[in-house]
Parts: structure tokens; sequence; C-alpha cells
């Protein structure tokens, strides 16, 4: 049996107390934004653009539902193609100002999808990941072991599962690249009962902020120049290529008709593109991709 109301009220409590955190962090507000989906359902957009921490970031709540389940959401599963079904979740991006303070997502998400005459079908989807556009090999161990701390009482096999799912998901096909050091990723998740998914899930959300607020305290404040910020703008290209060719979480809010303004909250305000550059051998921007963007074990 599910109860998708206790995922709501778990979802909207996470969603208020990341974005009270970050609001200590930065020293400014978040406004907070309610929409409506003429489809059914609708969310809450929190968001910070040119706060003195984060250049551009957004905590969102949604919790939509429609007649026939759109494509990225049935990728997986092609026979629940057409039925009714219903989505919630907390998705986040923040994207600092400072190019030594990395970039982080993170996303928890229930689906039930319905049939007449059919027993609900549901499942949990979701994790983080950090990107950095100068590596720091403190915070990949940090992130990583506070991924696997909030996995290990649920199973052993969950972290090393995972991460190598988030490193295959993350990464850009037509770049052979990864998009950062990853972190970990699930979908379709429905092993066991409602409650052990459900706690699962909530481990993770409630590790977010163990996993990033210290590293984007420690980097916050460091002195960067012009050649750190044009470099950052480079490698942000790389995160708005991701989301707008491979990012299931986006395809299903553009597939499903979804708030526009919500769904690329998540792109960075400040992008650049070069042909063919590449770093200066030994450089610290070489050092990112030689160092940081090749799947390793970090714990």
């Amino acid at each position: 049996m599910t109860d998708a109301n206790s995922v709501k009220n778990y979802l909207l409590s996470l969603q208020a107390s990341i974005v009270a955190a970050m609001e200590e962090v930065d020293g400014c507000q978040f406004i907070s934004d309610s929409w409506e989906r003429p489809e059914g359902g609708g969310g809450i957009s929190r968001v910070i653009e040119e706060g003195k921490v984060f250049e551009r970031g957004g905590v969102n709540f949604s919790h939509v539902m429609g007649s026939n389940l759109p494509p990225s959401a049935a990728a997986s599963r092609p026979e629940l193609a057409g039925r009714q079904w219903e989505a919630m979740g907390v998705s986040l991006v923040l994207h600092p100002h400072n190019p030594y303070a990395p970039t982080v997502h993170m996303n928890v998400r229930f689906f039930t999808t319905y049939a007449e005459g059919k027993e609900p079908i549901w499942w949990f989807g979701g994790g983080m990941d950090l990107t950095p556009y100068y590596g720091f090999k403190e915070d990949a161990q940090h992130f990583h072991q506070t991924c696997k701390d909030a996995l290990t009482p649920f199973g052993n096999e969950l972290h090393p599962r995972f991460k190598k799912w988030c490193d295959e998901y993350f990464y850009l096909k037509h770049r052979k690249e990864a998009r950062g050091v990853g972190g970990i990723f699930f979908d379709d998740f429905n092993e066991g009962s409602f409650e052990h998914s459900f706690a699962m899930t909530k481990s993770v959300g409630d590790a977010f902020l163990k996993a990033y607020r210290s590293i984007v305290e420690q980097r916050k404040d460091l002195a960067f120049g012009e050649r750190e910020r044009d470099f950052q703008a480079y490698r942000r290209g790389r995160y708005v290529e991701f989301n707008l060719v491979f990012d299931r979480g986006t395809l299903f809010g553009l597939q499903s008709g979804g708030r526009t303004e919500s769904i690329l909250m998540s792109m960075p305000p400040i992008v650049k593109w070069r042909y063919n550059w590449q770093p200066e051998a030994g450089s610290p921007e070489a050092r990112l991709a030689s160092e940081f963007l090749v799947h390793q074990e970090w714990v």
C-alpha cells in the first residue's frame, strides 16, 4: 500500500529545510513562486539569482498528474505507456558565483501509474551529483562518502550500484566526457515494500545538506580572477548540453507540459562555447579532465 500524502509532506519539508540552509550560506533570500499546471497539479519554485554566493539556484517542488504517461517516463517500461500517472518530487540545482565552488544537483521523486482494474505501479527515483570547475580531491571524497553513508543502512550493494548508474547517466556521449565527479543516481526503484523504498529515498534527500554545505562554505570565498570565471563559463556549457540533450527530468517536464521557467531553472546564467578549445597542458584547467572527470572510486 502506497502513501502519496506522506511522500508529499516529506518533499515539502525537504524543500523548506534546504532553502533555509542555503539562505544561511548565501545571506540572501530565495523568492517563492507557486504555479498551477492546466493539465493537473502544480508546484512551488524557490529561486535565488545574483545572491552573494549563488549566481543562480533553485529548489523546486512539483506535484503533477495526467492521463497519458510521457515517453521519457515510460522509457524503461514501455508497457506503462498510456497509463494515468501522478508524479511528485523535489529537484534542485545550485550554481555558485565562485568558480572554485562546484555546481550541485539533487532530486528525489515518486511516480505512480494507474490503469482500470489493475494494481497501481509505483517507483522512486533520485540522486545527487557534483560538478566542479576546479577540482579538490577532498571535496569529491566527502561528497561520495556522504552518499555512501546514506545508502549503506539499506544494503551494501546499493552504493556501488547507484554510483555506477550515476557515472553512466551523467555522461555526455557526444563528448565522451563525464559531466562532473558523479555521486549517486537511481530510478524505477521499488524494491521491497513501499516503506523500505521510501525510507531509502528519504535518506538520500536528507543527506544532501551534509554532502554539499561544507564544500560550498569552504570554497565560496576563495580568491579568483577572470581566467577562472572564463573557464567556469566554458565548462557550464557542458552542463547545458547534458540537460537539454540527455536529462530525463528535463525531457519529462517539457513532454508533460510542465512549467518551462521551473524546468529550465537548472540552466546557469552565464555560459560560453568555443570552437575546439583545449586547456594548456599541466594547467589547473587541464587537471579537471585528467584527474576529476575520469570515473574512479573516490571512497
